[in-house]
């Protein structure tokens, strides 16, 4: 009786690691592009633990401006298609030249969902703060292989305000 016990115990310790793999990659670098206000931006995430990344980005409207961001994420499944993540990130902000602002330095904090809606779609939100200000993200990411993927979105980042966005993304 204590054998099948056993042997219970120990396969479910060897199997649960699978159990709670990430459902997505987090190990990528992402282009983007938005419209009205135009911007561009760069990300780079990757993977320092099982369910920590690293991040940095920089966004700018190439008028004098940019957002230089980086901080730490975390990530883990809900169940087989879905993923929570979150990030503390800090941001130094220069503001375009008309605003006449100074730089100023300030923390955002956010948290996320991404969940495969077929093999290649998946949809993702993230909702959160910026100082003072409000951060929101959602669209929809098409999956065209593992190493390269494509994106449209809606998206509030607490500077430029809301926007329309496209992005490809390369993941590794």
């Amino acid at each position: 009786m204590k054998k099948p016990v056993l042997l219970a115990a120990l396969a479910s310790t060897l199997l649960a690691p699978a159990a709670l793999a990430n459902n997505f990659n987090y190990n990528f670098l992402e282009f983007r592009t938005a419209m009205d206000p135009r911007f561009s931006g760069v990300e780079f995430n990757a993977m320092l633990l099982e369910n920590v990344h690293a991040i940095a980005r920089v966004d700018s409207q190439f008028e004098g401006d940019a957002d230089l961001a980086g901080g730490l994420g975390f990530n883990g499944p809900i169940n087989q298609f879905a993923d929570v993540f979150g990030q503390a990130l800090i941001h130094s902000i220069s503001y375009p030249d008309s605003e006449n602002r100074d730089r100023e330095t300030v923390a955002e904090f956010n948290i996320g969902l991404r969940m495969w809606l077929t093999d290649q779609f998946e949809a993702t939100t993230r909702v959160g703060r910026l100082d003072e200000s409000s951060v929101f993200h959602a669209g929809i990411r098409f999956h065209s292989t593992q190493q390269l993927s494509l994106s449209a979105e809606t998206r509030n980042s607490g500077i430029y305000g809301p926007q329309m966005a496209m992005s490809v993304r390369f993941q590794f």
